[in-house]
This record gives C-alpha cells, structure tokens and sequence, in this order.
C-alpha cells in the first residue's frame, strides 16, 4: 500500500440543539475533559469540542437528533474505579461491561443518551 494510518484524530457525537452547557458539566465536569473553541465558522453550528492530550470528542448538533446507542467511542481510564465512583455520586448510571473482566470496563450514557464505554488502563 503506500500510505498509513497513523492514528485517530477525534470522535464525533451527535447532540440536539441548545444543550452545550449539560454537555459541558458532563464531558469536562466529570468525565475531567477540557473545552477548547470551535474554530470559527463551525461555532456557528452549535456544539463544543472537548480534549485531553491525545483524546478528542466533537459533539455536533443534529436536527432530529437521535442518541447513539450501539456505536460508541471507549475511553482508557486509569483509576476507572474513582471514575465510576465520581458518576455515581453525580447521579450517572454506571453499567458493568459484561465483555470485560470485573472492574475492567463499564458503560455509561452521555447526557443526551450516547453510550460511552469506559476502559480500565492498564
């Protein structure tokens, strides 16, 4: 072949019109990651970007919104316990993932229904 992809550069998720601010509380407030700027004229289409390092999530707004919940992104967590407990204290279902060992991986729901698989680091 004469290329490579080399690595991912960001996932994208749906979202309804209006809900930045609960996006926000969850993806920075809880799951620790920053809001960065939508470079402009994307800003103007709603929705807000989210990083940490090398992981970024984009939620874009969708007329007639629809939550994924098969497709999904998996975030590596260490101390995925701390996290799962911190959830639990907000009031965010934590759902085991009954494909990984116990402890090792769990489920939980963005605030507009999207499934987020959480990954215990190694």
């Amino acid at each position: 072949m004469g290329f490579e992809i080399v690595r991912l550069d960001h996932v994208q998720l749906a979202m309804p019109p209006g809900r930045e601010a609960e996006a926000e509380a969850f993806y920075s407030g809880l799951l620790g990651l920053e809001r960065v700027p939508k470079p402009q004229p994307l800003a103007a289409r709603g929705g807000c970007w989210f990083v940490r390092g090398p992981v970024a999530v984009h939620l874009g707004v969708e007329e007639g919104f629809r939550p994924a919940r098969k497709a999904h992104p998996a975030l590596v967590v260490r101390d995925l316990a701390a996290l799962e407990a911190a959830l639990t204290a907000a009031g965010v279902p934590v759902r085991p993932n009954p494909d990984r060992e116990p402890g090792r991986g769990a489920y939980v729901d963005d605030p507009f229904g999207n499934r987020i698989e959480l990954v215990a680091a190694d």
